[in-house]
């Protein structure tokens, strides 16, 4: 459950920065998106391996 916790707080911690991106076309707030949304995709992969492991175990 905490890396669920992580999973939200990382979405919303990366919603000025989309908004900035998309709005203001600001670059570096992409740049930002982007490796927020690599950590949001490995973080995911962890939380489906744990999740099966529980299922399975």
């Amino acid at each position: 459950m905490e890396k669920y916790t992580k999973l939200k707080e990382l979405i919303s911690s990366l919603e000025e920065d989309i908004s900035k991106f998309y709005e203001k076309g600001n670059q570096a707030a992409g740049t930002r998106v982007r490796k927020g949304m690599q950590d949001l995709k490995s973080l995911a992969q962890d939380i489906r391996v744990e999740i099966q492991e529980k299922k399975n175990g």
